[in-house]
């Protein structure tokens, strides 16, 4: 007669899965997901929980099967919550858990990305081109190495002996706030948000000649606004200057720093040139606020660059 070895009814067993955990209530609570679904729902790529999770169930330890209490949830999470909104707080606030291959590979994966987007927004400020990928990354890696080099000189400051107290000097000498450090890429973080630490940096240090690659905008408005006065600000410009407050037009154009083409159509006037990046959200602010509704800002290139 044959012998059946019973599994406990709250175990499952499950393979080739990615973890997402969260602690909650002094307990641990897992749910199971399919490789790679984990970071696509995320982001927005994938919608169908049914595509992301391989059960809708919520453990306390997926690796050994064993789902997660009743009790112990609604202590957790609260008596009356849907199963199904645990798993989603789970499932979006929780910690993933990925083995040492899948993280380096997230890992090329980020990084490549990081690189592939510095590289389309930054150029060589005198030819306007842009640099490889290859460059861009020599660069970012030098700044990494800086940086660690930095972190390790002030460990080795601050880690051992007696201290001197700081002086007035020392104090002064402290403008942190302001440093753009770079220390390579997270899997923790966006790679679009990564991309824009690392521009400041590169913008900031100089490790290579670069800066912002231009916006190429069309700006319209209507001729009757356009000699209108603006208000010259109260205080002046920044180094106490009261300049002559100029028209709608002189104001839209000084933000503008190449004009490409400027004509009146009937009655509105178009012109389209590049602008700095820094300066677009002044120049969508001031034609929204100043025209009142008659005139607009339209993107029509967010980086001009020219390549070989």
């Amino acid at each position: 007669m044959s012998r059946q070895i019973n599994q406990p009814s709250n175990q499952i067993r499950l393979t080739n899965v990615s973890l997402v955990r969260l602690k909650k209530g002094k307990k641990r609570f897992e749910i199971a997901c399919y490789k790679n679904k984990v970071l696509e729902w995320r982001s927005g790529i994938e919608t169908d929980l049914d595509e992301v999770l391989q059960i809708p169930n919520v453990f306390l330890n997926v690796s050994k099967g064993q789902t997660a209490p009743s009790a112990d949830l609604a202590k957790a999470f609260g008596k009356d919550k849907p199963v199904n909104d645990i798993i989603l707080e789970i499932l979006n606030k929780g910690e993933l858990q990925v083995g040492e291959k899948e993280r380096a590979a997230q890992l090329e994966r980020v990084h490549n990305e990081v690189i592939s987007i510095v590289a389309s927004k930054l150029v060589d400020p005198r030819t306007k081109r842009v640099y490889t990928t290859g460059m861009i990354e020599k660069a970012l890696d030098m700044l990494s190495s800086q940086a660690h080099q930095q972190g390790d000189k002030k460990g080795t400051e601050t880690g051992g002996g007696t201290g001197t107290p700081a002086t007035g000097d020392d104090l002064e000498a402290k403008p942190r706030t302001k440093d753009h450090n770079w220390t390579g890429v997270v899997t923790t973080k966006s790679a679009k948000s990564q991309a824009l630490e690392a521009m400041k940096a590169l913008i900031a240090h100089q490790p290579i000649p670069v800066t912002r690659a231009r916006m190429r905008l069309r700006i319209t408005c209507s001729t009757n606004v356009l000699k209108q006065a603006v208000k010259a600000p109260k205080g002046g410009d920044a180094d106490g200057e009261q300049k002559a407050p100029g028209t709608v037009k002189d104001k839209i154009l000084s933000y503008v720093e190449q004009v490409e083409t400027q004509d009146v159509l009937g009655s509105e006037w178009e012109v389209v040139g590049f602008v700095e990046p820094g300066a677009f959200k002044g120049l969508s602010d001031f034609v929204g606020n100043e025209t009142k509704g008659q005139g607009r800002v339209e993107v029509l290139d967010m980086a001009v660059t020219h390549e070989d």
